[in-house]
């Protein structure tokens, strides 16, 4: 008859750990996993099997990894992977545990370099065992968020994801705005586009409706978002109008050419005194350059 440690896929000697001086909750946990609680040496390599993805990941959307896997293969894997024990992430998450299947350890940092290394075929990888990563769920999602909110491929809207899921757990935006270090506004801004329809958060996703517009479509009512969305998209890229060819004149030898026409100036219609919404026409009608040379001269104006 088979032990739990061997329906976990973990050694002999990792089952054999007795839980010595520990709490009774953790006690009852490593009975129910065979998980030890004390006295084994983390290895330094595991099976890549004994790992599972963190549940509170802030992409949800791993992207570009053929490029990492490659990496991997020629190179081999330069920085181990983050991870804290089965059994400490279960302690500190009770009911959070769904896709961990019977991995023994859960990767706190490092989930892109994981996927990279499935789609590579390694059969194993180098981690660094560390369970106080694991002490609660908004610290994983903090730490998260905090290393990824300035790095340009996270995506908007899983940004927005995981700041609402700090909003559940701290209570207000106020308090994830102090505690991620950003002002309760930029919080705001970008809870925003969770307010959109599903179909508008699908093109904020694929592109098709830019991230700043799409803020300030998601404070209107849903009823009235389509509408602004194709009046912005439209704006943006508008729809080529096609020219007929001016038909020469018969007696135009010696007629003086024509004066040619002005191009007429595009008016840019703002029906808001609303900063945000003067700053998202702007930046729907006109150049990169013509924006910087606006702001220049909205400067020497202060």
């Amino acid at each position: 008859m088979s032990s739990k440690a061997d329906k976990l896929g973990v050694s002999a000697s990792f089952a054999r750990a007795q839980p010595v001086g520990v709490s009774s909750r953790r006690a009852a946990i490593a009975e129910a996993t065979g998980a030890p609680t004390s006295g084994v040496v983390p290895p330094s390599e595991v099976p890549i099997e004994a790992l599972a993805h963190n549940p509170f990941n802030l992409r949800e959307d791993l992207t570009d990894l053929e490029e990492l896997a490659q990496s991997l293969t020629v190179r081999g894997q330069l920085q181990p992977l983050a991870v804290a024990t089965r059994l400490a992430f279960m302690e500190a998450h009770p009911g959070q545990t769904d896709g961990l299947g019977r991995a023994p350890y859960v990767v706190i940092d490092g989930n892109r370099r994981l996927a990279a290394a499935q789609l590579a075929g390694l059969k194993t990888m180098h981690i660094h065992v560390n369970d106080a990563l694991s002490a609660s769920a908004a610290d994983i999602l903090e730490s998260a968020l905090i290393a990824n909110v300035h790095r340009v491929d996270v995506a908007p809207m899983d940004q927005a994801r995981a700041l609402q899921e700090l909003v559940d757990v701290h209570g207000s935006q106020a308090q994830v705005a102090k505690r991620i270090g950003k002002t309760p506004a930029w919080v705001s801004q970008r809870l925003t586009l969770l307010n959109l329809t599903p179909d508008l958060q699908e093109k904020v996703e694929t592109g098709e409706l830019k991230v700043e517009p799409a803020r300030r479509i998601g404070r209107l009512p849903q009823e009235e978002q389509p509408a602004a969305a194709a009046q912005t998209v439209n704006a943006v890229n508008p729809p080529r109008q096609r020219t007929r060819p001016t038909p020469p004149t018969v007696n135009a030898v010696n007629a003086p050419a024509p004066a040619p026409t002005p191009a007429a100036t595009p008016r840019i219609t703002i029906s808001t005194n609303s900063p945000e919404t003067i700053a998202d026409a702007l930046t729907a009608h006109l150049t990169p350059d013509d924006l910087k040379a606006v702001t220049e001269l909205l400067m020497q104006r202060i």
